[in-house]
């Protein structure tokens, strides 16, 4: 059974009527930004068993980026907030803004791992293509392998750069505020 799905408009009426707001996107992502009345409950945390605290007083609903993880995660989502009722929230925080919204956005936080991974991997590609044609052939190989590590990290969900990223200082969640 998948839950109804409600508007971010809808949402901010239940939300202003008791209903809880979860989002489920990962820590660094809601530290990042978040929609004021949310609490951080991560995926993760749900599929290894955590529930929603408070789901048995209040109805809940669930919310991440774009609507894609609570929609493919919706079983999971209903049995961490049993018994109380379920909605998802249409779009996510994407379209919660999309529809002038507010959100707490802290800039000092580092940006979500899969959007540094983007930036990294656009400029190895970038840089191995101006080198090889500027300078000299084989420094495509450059663009070559990261685009290969990129077809590896979607086939087998392990992604190198990632987790070299994540033990980047600014990614150290022991050294931030």
């Amino acid at each position: 059974m998948t839950p109804e799905s409600v508007s971010p408009q809808e949402a901010k009426k239940l939300i202003e009527q008791g209903f809880l707001l979860i989002d489920i996107r990962d820590r660094a992502e809601y530290l990042r930004e978040h929609i004021p009345y949310a609490r951080s409950l991560p995926l993760t945390d749900i599929t290894a068993g955590k529930t929603v605290a408070g789901a048995e007083r209040q109805p809940v609903i669930f919310h991440c980026l774009a609507g894609m993880r609570t929609v493919q995660n919706a079983n999971a989502l209903l049995k961490a907030a049993s018994p109380a009722p379920v909605l998802l929230m249409a779009g996510g925080i994407n379209a919660w803004k999309s529809a002038g919204l507010p959100t707490i956005e802290d800039r000092k936080q580092p940006l979500p791992i899969m959007r540094q991974v983007q930036i990294v991997a656009g400029t190895l590609i970038l840089t191995g293509v101006v080198l090889g044609y500027a300078a000299d052939s084989r420094l495509f190989l450059l663009s070559g392998v990261v685009g290969a590590g990129l077809l590896f990290a979607g086939l087998s969900g392990l992604c190198g750069m990632a987790s070299f990223l994540l033990k980047m200082p600014w990614n150290n969640l022991r050294n931030r505020n």
